[in-house]
């Protein structure tokens, strides 16, 4: 019989005083009974509406009908055809604002679980079939691939699935980008990340860590010298944000890129790492964000006491509503309609506290959002010894200026087509190297579009 309760099944989830002082994830997922209880709110929609809010067009219905049987292989296998990182999609997806904003469940009650379905389904897989995946017959032809966060392990993935010889260059030590060294493990282990790789190293995706290109090598030299018909950038937008207020060069300062990287890659946190980190006992994290949240809660895990600083209100939070009531629950503090003038220093240069400046909100500014303006003469003072900047990023120059012809915007993303076509024949590129920083599923859609047309350029090119 069908579910017509108006609540989500709710996801289990660590105890908030347990989980603020470990790296465990903190979503615990669902066990099978919960799952086919959720997946029986599904109406089983004619028109598919949550389709028209993924950006990789998964087929919806046809998973969660497959779980509500408990038929939980297939719906595995149906999720596959459309997406190379389920697993990941699950767990970091922005589904509130996409697929399960679109589904008519939503409309008198909360939609239907579509995201804690997608990652019981890959987790179940992932944890009971041993069969490593087919590779695919080769076709003969050569695509690289540079960067191995989403949208380059989406372009690859999809490209294997075809036929070609892919290999992914990737500038750091470890492939995942953004997944490994971004997103901290609490909220997606990296056992996880390790996995999907592993699958695409089974369909034959080949993975050079430590090649920076554009340093290491060029693209112009991946095409004329090592024999790749075409290149796809997904390298990702690395390069943080400062506010440039006095103090922000002070000791203690932190953008969140080099935060994050420090404890999620270089694993800063345990006692026995050789990466340093300072744990600061009063942290100011400056944004809204995801990359906020995730600063904000690793600092915790620190051991420090948490403000995180915003010139909206909650309304306007750009974060995921879970992650910002993970972040309530785990003791951290916000402070919204404020923005830092100043940070201020000790007499040794470290952070010794954080100047703000009370505001307003005014009429809409060009995002849609209310714009926050000052209220005149009204500021106030933070305790910090540490200040992380969370205010987003842009795409490195490097590949930019080493790359002939390769036409960007004034700050910094690679312009392209619809179809991820740059200035330049037989390159193209995705993610945030063009959007900016996004989100995961919108980087993996963008490598997914560019496969396809990768795909039919070299066909066309052959005949």
């Amino acid at each position: 019989m069908p579910n017509m309760s108006l609540k989500k099944n709710p996801m289990p989830t660590q105890d908030p005083q347990k989980r603020r002082k470990n790296y465990c994830e903190v979503a615990l997922g669902y066990t099978e009974e919960q799952a086919i209880d959720e997946a029986k709110r599904c109406l089983n929609c004619k028109n598919k509406p949550c389709m028209g809010g993924c950006p990789v067009k998964i087929y919806i219905p046809e998973f969660i009908a497959k779980v509500a049987e408990g038929d939980f292989e297939e719906a595995y296998n149906i999720i596959s055809r459309s997406s190379s990182l389920p697993a990941v999609c699950g767990r970091v997806c922005p589904q509130e604002s996409q697929c399960e904003s679109k589904c008519v469940r939503g409309v008198k009650g909360e939609p239907v679980a579509i995201g804690r379905l997608e990652r019981f389904v890959a987790d179940r897989h992932n944890a009971q079939n041993v069969k490593e995946a087919q590779k695919p017959a080769s076709n003969g032809h050569k695509v690289a691939v540079i960067g191995s966060g989403p949208s380059g392990l989406s372009c690859a993935g999809d490209l294997a699935k075809k036929g070609y010889k892919v290999t992914v260059f990737e500038a750091l030590h470890l492939a995942g980008g953004v997944l490994v060294y971004g997103i901290p493990e609490f909220r997606l282990p990296k056992s996880i990340v390790q996995k999907e790789i592993d699958g695409l190293k089974a369909l034959g995706v080949d993975f050079q860590t430590n090649v920076v290109v554009g340093k290491t090598l060029s693209i112009d030299e991946l095409m004329d010298e090592y024999g790749y018909e075409s290149v796809f950038i997904g390298s990702g937008a690395g390069l943080p944000k400062f506010m440039n207020i006095p103090g922000e060069n002070l000791k203690g300062v932190y953008s969140a890129n080099e935060f994050l990287t420090r404890i999620n890659l270089m694993k800063a946190y345990r006692d026995d790492s050789s990466t340093p980190i300072f744990r600061a006992k009063e942290v100011v994290v400056v944004g809204g964000g995801n990359v906020a949240m995730d600063a904000a809660r690793c600092a915790r895990r620190l051991g420090g006491n948490v403000t995180i600083v915003y010139r909206r209100t909650e309304n306007e939070l750009p974060a995921r509503k879970e992650e910002i009531e993970h972040a309530k629950e785990e003791g951290i503090v916000f402070k919204f309609l404020s923005s830092p003038i100043e940070i201020k220093g000790s007499e040794e240069g470290w952070v010794d506290g954080v100047v703000c400046q009370a505001m307003k909100l005014s009429e809409p500014d060009a995002s849609g959002r209310a714009r926050p303006v000052p209220i005149e003469g009204k500021t106030f003072e933070i305790k910090a010894d540490a200040v992380i900047m969370a205010l987003g990023t842009s795409p490195n120059p490097l590949i930019k200026s080493t790359t002939k012809g390769l036409e960007t915007q004034k700050w910094g993303g690679i312009i392209t087509d619809e179809h991820g076509l740059t200035s330049r024949e037989g390159i193209y590129a995705g993610g945030d190297a063009v959007t900016g920083a996004a989100t995961v599923i919108l980087a993996m859609g963008a490598g997914k579009t560019a496969a396809d047309a990768i795909d039919e350029y070299i066909k066309n090119k052959k005949n």
